[in-house]
């Protein structure tokens, strides 16, 4: 994604991350000497920008890429290749650069929120002991100040005060993904990387939880990088929506227009298989044909051609490009905005 697309896309409001070109490898070693004999390309060319005070959707297959991206963007992975630019003080840093001894003071602006509430906090902490422990770690406060800070924090995400001395095993599962959002929010980050904090949640508690981070959103200025698989979460609480495949964004529009009229064959075939709200209403459901490729040898052209119903000969040698098909709504196909391709509404 070039320039022009950030300063589409900057219209509105600032480029808060803007990521171009990224890529993560990971190298294949085989025999006695370990030799590289091939690469896993998790992230194989990722662009796509944020603006500050958005939600972005991040939606794929389990092994798309997904929280690969999340974690490079917080530099907990380094990139192979690739510029992820940060805006901090109205200008833009390439956190691909930054010395690894340089990233903790910008790491108080980019928190987590992880996958599994149960994995994810340490059995032998007190919830007090977890949420302060960032707080300690940058020297924010201490003593009565730290306990205080920890006490705002807790309610801010629906928990009660008496609940800091308690062990995470007292805790249910949303309870438990509530203290991980409390981490996340000691430092008063910016930008937030959400990797799929809900999927391991039951249905109601869901609802809860999405509701919470979008008052937390407007209550503290933030910023989400909303990682998931469920596309009917993702429409709920996204202003815009990447759609991944094989280790690249193939698709990236606002929430309505993705979802109303998808650009890319993939996208209609991850929508069609959204449950409907009516029984009566045929659901339509695409199967796609063939396995998914392997990461360590993708096909040629466009990554998606041995699967799409659409496909010609063009496809299985000629990468496609980037091609706007309406304003703001970008698709990597060769026949983007000449496909018929079927959406769903949400009431």
């Amino acid at each position: 994604m070039d320039k022009q697309q950030r300063d589409i896309g900057a219209q509105d409001s600032p480029v808060l991350v803007s990521v171009e070109d990224l890529k993560k490898y990971f190298p294949i070693q085989r025999g006695l000497f370990r030799r590289t004999v091939g690469y896993v390309k998790a992230v194989d060319g990722v662009s796509f920008f944020i603006n500050e005070g958005e939600t972005l959707g991040l939606v794929g297959e389990s092994g798309c890429g997904k929280t690969t991206t999340g974690r490079l963007i917080l530099r907990a992975m380094e990139p192979t290749e690739g510029h992820i630019f940060y805006r901090q003080h109205d200008r833009m840093i390439d956190l691909a650069g930054v010395p690894s001894g340089q990233m903790k003071s910008l790491r108080r602006e980019m928190q987590i929120i992880f996958q599994d509430p149960f994995s994810s906090l340490n059995p032998r902490m007190t919830v007090m002991d977890i949420i302060s422990e960032p707080l300690e770690i940058h020297n924010v406060a201490q003593g009565q100040q730290l306990k205080d800070h920890v006490c705002e924090l807790l309610e801010a995400v629906g928990l009660k005060a008496q609940h800091m001395n308690r062990y995470p095993y007292a805790f249910s599962g949303g309870q438990r993904q509530r203290i991980g959002i409390a981490r996340a929010l000691a430092l008063r980050p910016r930008l937030i990387i959400a990797d799929e904090p809900v999927s391991a949640l039951d249905v109601s508690v869901q609802a809860q939880v999405l509701n919470l981070l979008e008052d937390l959103k407007h209550k503290f200025g933030l910023t989400y990088l909303f990682i998931a698989h469920d596309l009917s979460v993702v429409e709920h609480i996204s202003d815009r929506v990447a759609v991944m495949y094989l280790g690249t964004v193939v698709e990236l529009a606002s929430s309505d227009d993705l979802y109303m009229n998808p650009g890319h064959p993939y996208t209609e075939a991850l929508l069609s298989a959204v449950p409907r709200s009516d029984p009566d209403q045929p659901s339509n459901r695409i199967l796609l044909s063939g396995d998914i490729p392997s990461p360590a040898n993708p096909p040629p052209g466009c990554k998606f051609h041995p699967r799409c119903p659409y496909a010609q000969d063009i496809c299985s040698h000629q990468a496609p490009e980037w091609y706007e098909i309406s304003p703001k709504h970008w698709v990597v196909c060769h026949f983007a905005g000449q496909l018929d391709l079927s959406g769903i509404a949400f009431q």
